[in-house]
């Protein structure tokens, strides 16, 4: 009686308001921030904190309101953010087993899907990491080590900027493909040219993605898929750049399985494709083609934008600060000299060097907000509960630049990193490569990469700018923090 009372009195403007009144009860209801959950500014109804930008500027000015453990509310999904060095190595190296998982990530599963290393969980995480980090470090018996291969590389990237003395240039696809060239040596048993005209497009097409995947319309993608599935915006640009590269990587594995010898595997595919057929019965593991396809893509990734990145960034500073670079080239003249290659016998011997490589990463910040994962069980972080299935991101900038924990955060010092005798010494809040079980499975071979090309370039190079173009500081953010476009001048020395 009382409903039919009602549905006569009600017009059409009635029962719209009174839709609309449910509606946001129900929002309320059923995103009512949990008991113990982190603190962070109230959301909209249906939208959340849609227009709060999660890049790591505005995660650490909501962190001086909030703490170092807040969240955010995107549509009806809740993130947790963690800032500065105490609560990240809480979260990433005390808590190891905490946050070991991955969320899905609606803008990038479409290419990723769960699988390969990075985006995978449980025991398929387990079995790909560990086959991956037995491949990746020296392939196959009696092959040569990483460090020939990025020492013979170098030798290619010099010869490039040589051939450069016509007058300025701008190193950032040369850098990228010899860098990219090591890990394609273990993963195709092959490098490619620098005119490599195909091979150049699969970077630039991954140098766009990884830059559009930063961005808020981009984000927005991942708050609400489904409506924007179908609409024009960079989500699409991201998702068909992916699809390019995958039909590249596609072609490679089909050369691969046409060409192998079983009883001689030359790269990390052929011992894959050997090891799908071995782990037949054990189809949880994951070994199969599909998934061939994105660890390649993951190693690709892992192995390239990072390391190219922080050259650039590291021509970047030489401009800048002269001073520094030729201390470095004093160093490599009375450590090294003119007749040899760098070798990574000679990094202990180089603290000043090594200095100014681990300040260039601090500084150039180059994944500020890490890749975000999740509670893999119910924990506390900071007195606050954090339920299963939350997605939680580090800021690793908020740990790159804490106040408690470096001298002048905001200016390049390599003093950072030396003691008072000049000696290099570790820092525990360096964590541009983050940490724990997550942590960058391109560590070992970065490192690597850096200092040997960073000193090839030093010990026959002088780097400066060219008149009236000195590159800016300011970085490009997307998903990570790259220099804007910039040209060099390379003298010879």
């Amino acid at each position: 009686m009382i409903f039919q009372t009602l549905f006569n009195c009600l017009d059409f403007t009635g029962w719209l308001l009174l839709t609309l009144a449910v509606l946001l009860l129900t929002d309320v209801f059923r995103n009512w921030r949990p008991r113990g959950f982190p603190p962070g500014p109230w959301p909209l109804p249906f939208l959340g904190n849609i227009f709060t930008g999660v890049d790591f500027k505005s995660i650490e000015k909501l962190a001086q309101e909030y703490g170092p453990v807040l969240s955010l509310r995107k549509g009806s999904v809740r993130m947790v953010f963690v800032s500065g060095h105490k609560m990240v190595k809480e979260a990433l190296v005390n808590q190891l087993d905490s946050f070991v998982d991955r969320p899905v990530v609606p803008l990038f599963h479409k290419i990723f899907k769960g699988i390969g290393v990075i985006m995978s969980n449980g025991y398929l995480w387990r079995q790909q990491r560990k086959f991956t980090n037995t491949h990746l470090r020296y392939f196959g018996e009696g092959q040569r080590s990483l460090e020939k291969y990025i020492q013979v590389e170098s030798t290619y990237l010099c010869e490039a900027f040589r051939e450069e003395q016509r007058g300025p240039f701008n190193p950032h696809y040369t850098i990228t493909t010899a860098v990219s060239n090591i890990i394609s040596s273990v993963l195709f048993g092959q490098r490619f040219e620098y005119s490599d005209q195909s091979f150049r497009k699969v970077l630039e097409l991954d140098n766009e993605a990884v830059l559009l995947s930063g961005s808020p319309l981009a984000q927005l993608y991942d708050v609400f898929p489904g409506l924007l599935e179908h609409l024009p915006g960079p989500h699409q640009t991201v998702q068909g750049n992916y699809k390019e590269i995958m039909a590249f990587l596609e072609k490679q594995v089909e050369k691969h399985q046409n060409e192998r010898n079983p009883d001689d595997p030359q790269n990390f595919i052929d011992v894959y494709l050997a090891e799908i057929e071995k782990k037949k019965e054990d189809p949880q593991a994951g070994f199969n083609i599909e998934t061939l396809l994105v660890c390649i893509l993951d190693l690709i990734e892992a192995g390239t934008e990072t390391s190219s990145t922080t050259l650039r960034w590291a021509l970047v500073y030489m401009m800048h600060y002269p001073e520094i670079q030729e201390k470095v080239q004093a160093e490599i003249d009375r450590v090294i000299g003119e007749s040899r290659q760098p070798a990574l016998a000679d990094r202990p011997n180089m603290p000043f060097t090594e200095a100014v490589i681990h300040e260039i990463q601090r500084i150039g910040n180059i994944v500020p907000m890490g890749f975000p994962k999740m509670a893999s069980k119910d924990t506390t972080l900071g007195g606050y509960l954090i339920p299963k299935g939350t997605s939680v991101t580090t800021s690793l900038a908020s740990v790159l630049f804490d106040k408690n924990e470096w001298a002048t955060p905001d200016t390049f010092n390599p003093d950072h990193f030396l003691d008072s005798e000049g000696h290099f010494r570790r820092r525990e809040a360096f964590l541009p490569f983050s940490a724990g079980k997550r942590g960058c499975l391109g560590e070992h071979l970065a490192r690597m990469e850096l200092f040997l090309f960073f000193t090839s370039f030093l010990q026959r190079f002088t780097i400066s700018s060219v008149p009236g173009e000195m590159p800016s500081l300011q970085g490009v953010m997307g998903f990570t923090c790259s220099p804007q476009e910039f040209r060099i001048l390379a003298e010879p020395r």
